[in-house]
């Protein structure tokens, strides 16, 4: 299937990627049967799915592309959420008056020194230390939401700034009823980081974290500073786990603790394995099944931990790559298998 996709032509394949990218614009007008959520806003059902989507993009850097098992991301979405909430609302004490769209980027910018401040110190530890001190910060960070006064806990902050844009009548266009800008705007920041960290796969820097990946000892004695990249991937991962935190703040209007508990975080890190780290499609697909199933199914919604834990299982037995792997990384666990089977034979 890959191969018969990159014998088309490239101006074909640019064509067909606009169209898509048309259809999904398009996708809130559409009547198409089947697709929307009887029981819930489709648009705003939508906006979580396009949320879901930016933070498989970003976790894809950390997991997929650098190898670096991240159970906390959870907390530099939150980064991104409170930053907002903090800076912006009239209802906390640390509330400046600048504008949303330069709120974001604060945002942005926070959750990448988290990413610096979590990384510098333990992105020197391997597998499983490295997941349990992630896993560590992300329980930090709701701890911190749970008991510091001024994010105030349960009671939350209310009167989260939205993006700014009035209608001819003088309605906000990022309003609480219609959410289709919101839709939208989530949509446009999705295509965009895309695109960007698809540049960056296919940089020198992308090459680097792969060469992490599959042998770090090896890409050091190949003159890779590991650690330098490794922080980068971090870094890059957190700002985009923090930008998604501030949409969804900024769509919400209200966030407290409940939001960034640590489900939700094994929730993000179950999208990337489901769908097939290392691979923006596969990590795509992954996020809209968990984002979208539960809303369309809501008669299953409280059974989705379940389903899903039982799934990733299936999955990790039948297909350990994901449901659309990077070819990559399907080479290399294949590689693994075939020295698994030839070292048990040799132990025979």
């Amino acid at each position: 299937m890959r191969s018969r996709w990159r014998a088309i032509p490239r101006p074909v394949r640019i064509l067909f990627g606009l169209a898509v990218a048309v259809f999904f614009y398009l996708l809130p007008n559409l009547a198409i049967p089947l697709i929307p959520t009887p029981d819930t806003n489709f648009s705003s059902v939508l906006f979580t799915v396009a949320v879901y989507v930016l933070v498989g993009v970003g976790l894809n850097v950390v997991i997929g592309l650098a190898g670096l098992l991240d159970l906390g991301y959870i907390g530099f979405f939150a980064v991104g959420a409170y930053s907002v909430a903090i800076f912006g609302s009239p209802a906390s004490p640390l509330a400046t008056k600048y504008p949303w769209l330069m709120l974001i980027p604060i945002a942005i910018a926070l959750s990448m020194v988290s990413g610096v401040i979590l990384g510098g110190p333990t992105l020197r530890l391997r597998g499983d230390y490295l997941a349990i001190v992630t896993l560590g910060f992300g329980e930090i960070v709701r701890l911190i939401a749970v008991n510091w006064s001024i994010t105030k806990g349960q009671i939350g902050i209310p009167s989260v700034p939205a993006p700014p844009g009035h209608w001819g009548n003088g309605d906000p266009v990022f309003g609480i009823i219609d959410t289709r800008p919101f839709y939208w705007l989530a949509l446009t920041v999705v295509l965009i980081c895309m695109f960007g960290v698809k540049l960056l796969e296919s940089s020198r820097v992308g090459r680097s974290w792969l060469a992490i990946r599959e042998d770090e000892d090896a890409a050091e004695l190949m003159g890779v500073p590991s650690f330098k990249f490794k922080l980068w991937a971090f870094a890059i991962g957190a700002g985009l786990g923090g930008l998604s935190g501030a949409l969804f703040a900024s769509r919400q209007g209200f966030i407290n603790s409940n939001s960034f508990d640590v489900l939700t975080s094994m929730l993000f890190v179950a999208a990337v394995v489901l769908g097939g780290s290392g691979n923006l499609a596969g990590v795509t697909l992954g996020a809209v099944l968990i984002s979208y199933l539960p809303e369309r199914f809501r008669g299953f919604a409280d059974k989705r931990f379940l389903v899903f834990g039982i799934a990733l299982i299936v999955i990790m037995i039948f297909r350990p790559q994901g449901l659309i792997p990077s070819r990559r990384r399907a080479v290399e666990l294949a590689d693994r298998k075939h020295e698994a089977a030839e070292e048990a034979t040799a132990n025979v």
